[in-house]
């Protein structure tokens, strides 16, 4: 690894989902003075939002299997006072697939200060199969006006995207996952909304991961060094807004690209990036985006399908291998 291998990643630490974060968060912040609600579409043991009853049974609001109306009352309970902050809670594929009129029409257009902060997002989902594992929401939120998107890669990033939602007005999107995964950051690291982390500087490839891809991306520069390519890994946790300083500066630098996600290779982190990319550095660059290639997922284990749909640290250092010619 290069010497500017920076001071994350403590192998100590359990592995925490970044769902485990969401109603510990909410709990938290109600006991601090916020005026926060949280509407679940009768899924509040598996987002973990029921925490939040703990402090207050009536700032959790259960609608049962009616994510529509989970929208609208997250709607109508904003707009009832401007202190108040409302977080949304169901699986990925429901809490933005089903509901996308609501969030488009009742949320972001009213520019009302919901959060939709779902959990299993993305393959990791599992056994639950390709129906419940929503690879699409990134390209969905991030195309509304109005909306942010936030894609924490452990369980403190997590935390911290959740009250970054909290503190600023407005729709926000906070996607989290299933699996339990190591923990990068520790407690108390500042983020900032349209900040990017650069957890390894290198000189020979840009990674750009999100989520999941993170940790793996991060393993993956560890077997690249083996292999004499020096990887700068940056865990793009804003990705609307991007921070395009950070990228640029990156990808200047290395001339290689790498974009890591576990989304639909259409429209998520690598489309955005390839965006910036092509507008703002106008010279010649390899690119390459690693995620869902434009299929559904299937049921299976974590790491039965993130080999399967060459997800994994191996995946990641052969593409990256591919970039630098040396496949």
């Amino acid at each position: 690894m290069s010497d500017q291998t920076l001071a994350y990643f403590d192998q100590s630490l359990e592995k925490k989902a970044t769902r485990a974060a969401y109603g510990q968060t909410l709990l938290e912040l109600a006991e601090e003075g916020l005026d926060i609600y949280v509407v679940d579409a009768d899924l509040a043991s598996s987002t973990t939002s029921s925490r939040l009853a703990e402090f207050d049974s009536s700032r959790h609001i259960n609608v049962g299997i009616a994510e529509q109306n989970m929208i609208g009352v997250a709607a109508g309970i904003s707009l009832a006072g401007p202190d108040k902050v409302v977080f949304t809670a169901s699986f990925a594929v429901f809490g933005t697939g089903r509901v996308y009129d609501q969030i488009r029409n009742s949320v972001c257009y009213a520019q009302l200060n919901v959060k939709i902060a779902p959990t299993h997002a993305g393959i990791s989902t599992g056994a639950d199969g390709g129906s419940h594992q929503m690879i699409e929401d990134i390209a969905l939120m991030r195309v509304l006006p109005n909306m942010r998107v936030l894609v924490p890669a452990d369980y403190n990033a997590a935390r911290a995207a959740i009250r970054i939602a909290a503190a600023q007005p407005g729709p926000f999107y906070v996607r989290m996952g299933r699996q339990d995964i190591p923990q990068i950051y520790p407690s108390g690291e500042v983020f900032g909304l349209g900040q990017a982390k650069v957890l390894k500087t290198g000189r020979d490839v840009t990674i750009v991961a999100c989520g999941i891809e993170v940790h793996l991306a991060y393993e993956a520069a560890k077997m690249l060094a083996e292999k004499g390519v020096d990887a700068e890994v940056i865990d793009a946790f804003s990705i609307k807004p991007l921070d395009a300083k950070t990228i640029l500066q990156s990808a200047q630098k290395t001339g290689r690209v790498l974009t890591a996600e576990e989304h639909s290779v259409y429209g998520g982190l690598g489309s955005a990036v390839a965006e910036l990319l092509a507008e703002d550095l106008g010279q010649a660059f390899k690119f390459q985006r690693l995620g869902v290639k434009d299929v559904f997922g299937t049921s299976g284990a974590y790491e039965e399908l993130f080999e399967a749909y060459e997800l994994n640290s191996n995946a990641i250092c052969q593409a990256v291998l591919k970039l630098c010619d040396m496949d």
